[in-house]
């Protein structure tokens, strides 16, 4: 099993930034992490993802530039820098962590790719 616990949300304004994080606990080996997110009334969508082994990246088209996932393997952390935000960033963010490996990137994409989900943090962009 994984426990996931986000932290690090909150309001901010838009052009601002904000750092999320997410604490994982257990022995399950993960080999990604990802973090999506859900606007209210709509899907949840995917944000980023990394390889625990490498560190190997993969961003969505809507935050690349902007948004940046990153890890800290002895802490059991990942992070998300989120700069430059805009109102529609507005969600609740998920932290998932995935025990199946994938040699294909876009496998981390979707919500199937991930075993354990975090409990959400709301981020909240003025304008």
């Amino acid at each position: 099993q994984v426990q996931l616990v986000e932290s690090g949300g909150g309001l901010v304004q838009a052009g601002g930034s904000l750092r999320v994080s997410c604490a994982a606990s257990g022995r399950t080996f993960r080999h990604a992490m990802g973090w999506f997110r859900q606007a209210p009334g709509k899907e949840r969508e995917f944000v980023a993802a990394i390889r625990w082994i490498g560190g190997s990246t993969i961003h969505a088209d809507s935050v690349k530039g902007r948004f940046s996932i990153s890890r800290d393997n002895a802490k059991d952390m990942v992070y998300l820098q989120m700069n430059s935000l805009k109102p529609e960033d507005t969600a609740v963010y998920y932290c998932a962590a995935s025990r199946k490996y994938s040699g294909d990137s876009d496998y981390y994409t979707g919500e199937a790719g991930y075993d354990y989900w975090g409990q959400g943090i709301q981020v909240t962009v003025s304008s």
